[in-house]
């Protein structure tokens, strides 16, 4: 029986700090105590996916056109439109990506129709982890909007080892839903 092992990650890269920090928020909301456990929504991630695939795949049918035809039969129209597409479908994925998703790490809603939206950032050179956070009602009405912020330190140790008890706790001493779902357990 193997014992699971900490997640450790290099203590100088915020990157990988805020990486491992936002995969953490996911299975800690869907996770939460009846009625406050939200369901993630995906539909963003599915449309990058949609995006970036479609791209990729128009790629590889170019290349395998050129590969196997040559390079004088690629130079028809249908080539230059798949290659047009390409670049479309990136640009529109690199909007998708900045604009429309613009560093939203968790989308969820609860049974009772409350949404939770949480967007976060971190700064190169900068110890400091910021989340987004907007709670709305069924209603759309917005509950609980405010930006967040602490040290990466809070929930990693000195050796870069995660700690998800402590993200935790911040999370609950900072958003109302959660102090809530925390004082169920």
């Amino acid at each position: 029986m193997a014992s699971a092992e900490a997640h450790k990650v290099p203590v100088y890269s915020v990157n990988d700090l805020k990486s491992t920090t936002d995969d953490a928020l996911a299975p800690h909301l869907t996770t939460l105590p009846q009625p406050y456990a939200f369901t993630q929504d995906h539909t963003k991630t599915n449309v990058r996916f949609l995006l970036g695939y479609s791209a990729v795949a128009i790629a590889a049918f170019t290349f395998y056109a050129d590969r196997t035809l040559g390079w004088e039969a690629t130079q028809s129209t249908w080539v230059i439109a798949a290659v047009v597409s390409y670049f479309v479908l990136n640009t529109l994925l690199t909007y998708w990506i900045w604009a429309v998703e613009a560093g939203e790490v968790f989308r969820g809603k609860r049974k009772s129709g409350e949404t939770i939206t949480i967007r976060s950032s971190g700064k190169k050179h900068s110890p400091l982890y910021k989340l987004r956070v907007q709670y709305t009602s069924s209603a759309n009405k917005v509950l609980e909007e405010k930006e967040i912020e602490t040290s990466f330190t809070t929930w990693f140790s000195a050796d870069g080892t995660f700690h998800p008890e402590p993200l935790k706790k911040w999370l609950a001493s900072e958003i109302q839903v959660l102090r809530l779902a925390a004082k169920e357990k």
